[in-house]
């Protein structure tokens, strides 16, 4: 017995936009058959009326460690990312694994019902007890059955400016940390940010880990660790494997050299992640007028067939007080500051925060809306990828492995031009998360 059919599914090609309604059979967590008029039954059937189905959003950079802090123990008034970090220095010498947990649980029902299933979050590991990493890798644990998540071990402080840092990115790497990550601009020389690449490259080796190095996260045009990075991932052909965060200092670049770089970039083909929200707000601090956008060449990338995601990156934390966690909202801030406005351009930017995520975090055959996948995907109330950007909606219904973990019901609104309603009570809108949450 087939458990689950979801009938008059609306599914859109990205390439072609052409529409097809079909029906989708889940068994046992996954999706058994699809075909436009199933006839088979099943103990629960759904019916759509032909709204979107999509494959999950994928949050490809978050730090779950610091969410839901803005404000403790002040508020970042200057804006900038070098007065997040302090405050950031402050609030972490409070931090306990209940805490982090509390916060990122939290968090994490947030984003999926939001019609996020796939996370990958930063843990601070320049902390000498590693609280954040063990009360993230405890939280992977206790969510692996309706979330997924990867933990990076981000030396936030740097590897070399911390005598101890070098040993505890690599102690995170041992406790089970999947990706292993840099902050090469924030270390205390250029020689140290090119050295702490070539450890990030020579420990992913050693541990068979993922790569996703903030890098070039500064207006500083001669800030150019990406080139180091490039070419690491050419010498070594693990440019999949690789994923460069940020990469902000590549919008001040001189075009000479941003050329150039491009043609090393698709040699190495790695992976770039964008955070739109945070980045316009961060960046373009110390500009007058004109001010820079402070986001990286997304539009660019994108025309070379490079492999580029959105990420939220903070959500109301020393760094962003501002966020819900929605990636809607990331690829609709995405849309204005690339100047991607085009229709093929703004599909793109709906892949930016779905499938373009699903490539940067390695998911393989645990991602897609295909007979054999896991039945993960998320039902919109739009006609296609530009309507559910340019309306942010909320997912009518979120299903993970098989299972519904919540559903939306859509605000209703009365209008009178008398002024009077008679049915208040319709202005409702419930969310609902099942109780594996």
């Amino acid at each position: 017995m087939i458990d689950t059919i979801l009938r008059r599914g609306r599914v859109v090609s990205f390439n072609t936009e052409e529409s097809q309604i079909i029906d989708i059979a889940i068994k046992e967590g996954k999706i058994t058959a699809i075909s436009p008029n199933l006839k088979e039954s099943a103990s629960q059937e759904i019916d759509l009326s032909e709204k979107l189905i999509s494959s999950p959003f994928v949050e490809s950079h978050i730090h779950l460690d610091s969410v839901l802090t803005a404000g403790e123990p002040r508020w970042n008034e200057s804006g900038t990312l070098f007065e997040g970090i302090k405050i950031w220095g402050d609030r972490k010498r409070k931090i306990s694994i209940e805490d982090v947990k509390n916060r990122a649980l939290t968090m994490l029902k947030q984003q999926a019902a939001q019609g996020i299933l796939f996370v990958r979050t930063h843990a601070d590991v320049s902390e000498p007890q590693l609280i954040a990493l063990r009360a993230l890798l405890e939280l992977r644990s206790e969510v692996k059955d309706w979330m997924t998540m990867q933990v990076v071990a981000f030396p936030q402080d740097g590897i070399y400016s911390h005598s101890q840092n070098e040993v505890l990115l690599e102690k995170a790497l041992e406790m089970g940390a999947d990706v292993v990550g840099g902050i090469p601009h924030y270390e205390l020389t250029r020689e140290d940010g090119v050295r702490s690449v070539k450890k990030t490259f020579e420990l992913a080796e050693k541990y068979n880990r993922l790569i996703d190095i903030h890098c070039d996260e500064i207006d500083d045009e001669q800030s150019r660790f990406l080139e180091v990075v490039a070419a690491e991932a050419i010498r070594r052909k693990n440019g999949s494997r690789v994923t460069a965060s940020h990469t902000t200092a590549f919008g001040s670049y001189n075009n000479a050299y941003a050329f150039k770089l491009m043609g090393f970039l698709q040699q190495a083909q790695i992976n770039f992640i964008a955070n739109p929200l945070i980045n316009i707000t961060l960046q373009g601090r110390a500009d007058t007028y004109p001010k820079r956008r402070g986001v990286t060449r997304v539009k660019e990338l994108w025309q070379n067939n490079l492999n580029i995601s959105f990420g939220h990156d903070c959500v109301q934390d020393p760094w962003y007080s501002l966020g819900t966690g929605s990636m809607l909202d990331v690829a609709h801030m995405g849309v204005h500051i690339c100047h991607m406005t085009g229709r093929d351009e703004v599909n793109a930017c709906y892949q930016m925060v779905t499938g373009n995520g699903a490539k940067t975090l390695n998911l393989g055959n645990k991602y897609g809306v295909e007979v054999g996948k896991p039945a993960s995907l998320i039902v919109l109330d739009a006609k296609d990828y530009y309507d559910a950007v340019r309306t942010r909606i909320q997912p009518l219904y979120v299903i993970s492995q098989g299972k519904i973990i919540a559903a939306t019901t859509p605000a209703t609104t009365n209008f009178s031009s008398t002024g009077i309603i008679q049915n208040s009570s319709s202005l409702e809108k419930s969310v609902s998360l099942s109780k594996v949450l």
